[in-house]
């Protein structure tokens, strides 16, 4: 009996379960963007001095007279949270193919979050081979975030049939969604400048972006204005669809960005601390789950 035959016979897990391993999808992709950041500002980038090993010879930290031992348990920590992401999404991916029927769809959507992950190790180790460059971070950032949206669609697919989507409301709802997306992308990538610009560099020899810290961060603002203004008018479209379960998404991502974009304000004036910067991350990685789960409420197919 082939291995596909009997994998065919495998009894597939429950609905239940699946919508479970891919909700563990989104905090596991969301939290390894939190705990880079925690890497980050601790200045433990580079304390394990090479990928894939930790030091020449040595895959777990070892004494080292320029890297206290905490700073090597914090990036070699992070190194083996990124082997838990992997484990949960090749589960879901194997909840995914076993189901039944099987939908080409959720398949490729659970495949991908495996792959993800052997993609976001691959950078993290470019990342650490280029010594913490900024622009490799920001790279590593903005993968994770693209992982996180990707990983909500996973959710929805759970329960949606291969058909086409059959968007809610009129279409120019439709159009500004997307242009909220395309301005989020922005508003993250500007955020990337920002923390090129700062202080917290991975480790203190590490070059930063050549540009002023609050230039960047009035351009990050900006750019949080404007999707305020859009966000603004999809609630004003929404008031007319009549849909609870959309308008109740709107409220969550409203919330998130509100206070994203407090605790942003707030650690600018406190001269960027590394508490706050952790917790902005986290907040970003909420930001995009609201705005990723309001898209697919609003794009919804038909249910399984």
């Amino acid at each position: 009996m082939s291995l596909k035959t009997r994998l065919d016979t495998v009894r597939p897990l429950s609905r239940r379960t699946q919508r479970s391993l891919a909700w563990a999808v989104v905090v596991t992709q969301a939290l390894i963007a939190v705990t880079g950041s925690i890497v980050r500002v601790t200045g433990s980038g580079l304390a394990c001095t090479t990928w894939p090993e930790c030091h020449p010879g040595s895959m777990v930290p070892t004494e080292h007279p320029e890297y206290a031992d905490l700073n090597q348990w914090i990036e070699f920590g992070n190194r083996l949270f990124t082997g838990v992401v992997g484990l949960i999404a090749f589960a879901a991916f194997a909840a995914a193919y076993l189901d039944r029927p099987r939908r080409s769809r959720y398949v490729r959507l659970a495949l991908i979050m495996p792959i993800g992950v052997a993609v976001q190790a691959v950078i993290g180790g470019i990342t650490v081979r280029f010594d913490l460059l900024w622009w490799t971070v920001a790279v590593h950032f903005m993968a994770s975030a693209v992982m996180v949206w990707l990983a909500v669609l996973l959710v929805y697919a759970v329960d949606e049939q291969d058909g086409p989507p059959r968007p809610v409301g009129p279409p120019v709802l439709g159009r500004t969604l997307q242009a909220m997306t395309a301005l989020l992308v922005a508003l993250l990538i500007a955020g990337t400048f920002v923390t090129g610009a700062g202080p917290h560099a991975g480790d203190a020899l590490t070059p930063r972006l050549d540009v002023e810290l609050e230039t960047m961060a009035h351009v990050h603002a900006a750019f949080l204005y404007a999707f305020l203004g859009l966000l603004l008018a999809v609630g004003l479209m929404l008031r007319g669809v009549g849909s609870r379960r959309l308008w109740r998404h709107y409220i969550v991502l409203v919330a998130v960005v509100l206070a994203q974009g407090a605790l942003g304000f707030t650690q600018f004036a406190l001269g960027v601390p590394e508490l706050l910067v952790a917790l902005h991350v986290l907040g970003a990685m909420a930001v995009i789950v609201a705005a990723a789960a309001l898209w697919s409420a609003a794009h919804p197919r038909e249910r399984a």
